[in-house]
């Protein structure tokens, strides 16, 4: 029997949320936690609870533990889900994957696992520190102006993964043509699948002072929008070591697209590739950070 405790946070001032999951798996303890800016308590509750159970291996007996009245009574009770649908379907998926009972633990109790969740989730919206993305340092760069791959020896280990997307737009010939699995060079999505996968796992030969890593799974996935002709590319990307995975998740995505664009140029040279983004990466010191 694993156990997950977990909490969520929220700072009503600075809109900054954090959440926490504390996971006692055989008498050893793993603790994650993470931010995300401009959200709700609630909405930390669920990601609390969500992260947690993709932290623990498939198919395992899963106690979750919540002081939530909010994420208990919907995932226990069959409350009424009015609010934060694409959370809910996250969290549904998670803990299909696993055969979870859900309790409910009073705050007015002392329960040292609950509190370290809670701790954990607080810290993150009272983190005072800045992040390095507003330095204003580039971290690529030595003293002396000179390129460098940074030092990430000192840096723990963690499991990261990174979600990035990307739209192919095309005529609606094209479209219709790739649906129907006739462009003459090949099923189209199964090859831009690949090349995807393979585009991941190349990222360090292709964008310089990247770190090489191990990648634990890349994972190609596309949405059909036939009301604008065009292919949703989103790439996840998952590892466990000491950096992230947003720069292969990034380049699986373009790679993908591309290999559409490859594919089918003979007969639409009007194809676009557009809006490739990031949309949700985990793991580290930043914890969980998901992006419009």
């Amino acid at each position: 029997m694993i156990e997950i405790y977990t909490d969520g946070a929220y700072n009503p001032v600075t809109q900054q949320g954090g959440w926490g999951a504390v996971i006692i798996e055989n008498g050893d303890k793993r603790v994650f936690s993470g931010t995300v800016a401009h959200t709700t308590n609630n909405r930390m509750e669920i990601t609390a609870a969500m992260e947690g159970l993709q932290h623990v291996p498939r198919d395992a007996e899963v106690t979750v533990y919540t002081d939530s009245q909010y994420l208990f009574g919907c995932m226990a009770r069959g409350w009424e889900r009015k609010a934060n649908r694409d959370l809910w379907e996250k969290l549904d998926k998670a803990a299909a994957q696993h055969r979870v009972e859900w309790s409910w633990i009073d705050q007015n109790i002392p329960n040292a696992h609950q509190k370290e969740a809670h701790n954990l989730a607080t810290a993150q919206i009272n983190r005072t520190e800045p992040a390095a993305a507003n330095t204003g340092e580039l971290t690529h760069i030595d003293t002396a102006g000179r390129p460098r791959m940074v030092d990430i020896s000192a840096k723990p280990d963690t499991e990261r993964e990174a979600v990035a997307k990307c739209n192919v737009r095309m005529q609606a010939a094209t479209f219709d043509t790739i649906k129907k699995g006739k462009i003459a060079k090949g099923d189209v999505l199964t090859v831009a699948q690949l090349a995807g996968i393979m585009g991941a796992k190349q990222t360090p030969f292709l964008i310089p002072l990247c770190h090489p890593l191990l990648i634990a799974e890349a994972k190609i996935e596309f949405k059909l929008d036939d009301a604008n002709n065009s292919v949703e590319v989103t790439a996840t990307v998952k590892s466990t070591g000491k950096t992230g995975v947003e720069m292969e998740a990034l380049t699986a995505t373009a790679v993908a697209a591309l290999t559409i664009y490859d594919m089918c140029k003979a007969i639409d040279r009007g194809i676009t590739i557009d809006n490739i983004r990031m949309v949700r990466k985990s793991g580290g010191k930043s914890g969980t950070i998901e992006l419009p």
